[in-house]
């Protein structure tokens, strides 16, 4: 187990390593800097004293070797320094902080409503009655995972505010306006965790141990909870961490439909002003949590399946 802990974190760290990397040679293949760049925008094409923008480049790093740079700010990023906000002057932590809560707090209702979705998909599909319906729900699925977010709250907005006004074209705290978003969010990303699910389940249905169970008497209720969903659960928690990934990125998109504030519109503004810096940090959030997520799903499934961590790991391979 030990073993397989220290693996799994290696990875954690390669990964976030090989992320920063690529990040850092796109952004210095670009044609300027953003100290350049930024200063363009504030001289609006008149002269700029040079010993300013020399004092600019020696205070954001941009004077040093590309390979200098890289390995000072691995160091730094290592110590948890991101860096400032060529823009605002904020510290990159400060400036994305500021703005992750209300993010977090959409793509934390939006991953509660994917759950819903998916739980009352999978029981109707195998608990509900008529046995029509769950052919129905069946369908559902992939009809979500057809639509993308931003139309489905562009159709939502059209609905909900301009034809009915029911809720506010822009955030106003009324309940409608934290939740609509959510459920934007929430559908498309719900399609993959229910597809991969239904699919598990049907697999694990036709495995032997299900009839033993239904020959010792065992209601269809206490198969499928006890036995069949346990057992099925592996794969969707890989895809599920995938999706847990996704949301905040998700989140942005949803935020500049409904016009919400949040690190969607702090990340607009960064490409906006071509702030390197606060771009990479938010990329570099992303993969984070990406990151993190996975490896919490991948220290849970020894204890679904002890088997990973005496077999090696089939599932994930």
């Amino acid at each position: 187990m030990g073993r397989y802990i220290r693996r799994r974190v290696l990875h954690a760290v390669a990964v976030l390593w090989l992320t920063y990397t690529a990040i850092f040679i796109a952004v210095t293949l670009l044609p300027s800097n953003p100290v350049t760049a930024l200063v363009g925008q504030i001289s609006d094409g008149a002269g700029i004293d040079p010993d300013v923008l020399a004092a600019m480049k020696s205070y954001y790093g941009y004077d040093r070797s590309p390979i200098s740079r890289y390995l000072h700010q691995l160091i730094e990023l290592a110590s948890g320094d991101f860096g400032y906000s060529i823009s605002s002057g904020q510290t990159v932590v400060d400036r994305i902080g500021d703005a992750l809560p209300s993010t977090l707090r959409l793509a934390g209702l939006a991953l509660i409503v994917a759950i819903v979705i998916t739980a009352l998909v999978a029981y109707f599909v195998y608990l509900g009655r008529p046995r029509a319906l769950g052919k129905l729900f069946r369908v559902v699925p992939p009809l979500f995972s057809s639509v993308p977010p931003f139309w489905i709250g562009i159709v939502a907005l059209q609905i909900l505010s301009f034809q009915f006004g029911l809720m506010s074209v822009f955030p106003d705290g009324s309940l409608l306006s934290v939740l609509v978003p959510a459920i934007v969010l929430g559908i498309p990303l719900s399609a993959a965790v229910t597809q991969v699910l239904l699919q598990s389940i049907d697999a694990t249905y036709r495995q032997e141990f299900v009839e033993v169970a239904r020959a010792k008497g065992a209601g269809e209720a206490w198969v499928f909870f006890r036995h069949v969903l346990k057992n099925a659960s592996a794969p969707t928690l890989t895809v599920a961490a995938n999706i847990i990934g996704l949301l905040v990125g998700g989140a942005v998109v949803t935020e500049t439909v409904f016009s919400r504030s949040g690190v969607g519109s702090v990340l607009e503004q960064a490409v906006a002003n071509q702030d390197l810096a606060l771009i990479q940090g938010f990329v570099l959030m992303i993969a984070t949590v990406f990151v993190v997520v996975n490896l919490a799903v991948d220290l849970i499934y020894p204890l679904l399946d002890p088997r990973i961590v005496r077999g090696g790991d089939p599932a994930r391979a």
